[in-house]
């Protein structure tokens, strides 16, 4: 299984984090997400890009590295 770490700048509360760790869970090939307010570790099969596009989506006023 494959670990991925992810950065984030911006996120400034609990309802982000929340909303950031629903949709990694929801992606196909994630099997466990810890996130935080400067990152997120993600295991599992998906894609980093895929991760990103997610996060992305979610049009939060954060950047993700």
């Amino acid at each position: 299984m494959a670990h991925q770490s992810l950065s984030f700048t911006g996120v400034e509360n609990a309802d982000q984090i929340n909303r950031i760790t629903t949709t990694l869970m929801m992606l196909d090939g994630v099997e466990s997400v810890e996130v935080g307010r400067h990152g997120a570790e993600v295991e599992g099969r998906a894609r980093r890009d895929a991760l990103i596009q997610a996060i992305e989506a979610l049009n939060l006023p954060i950047e993700v590295k």
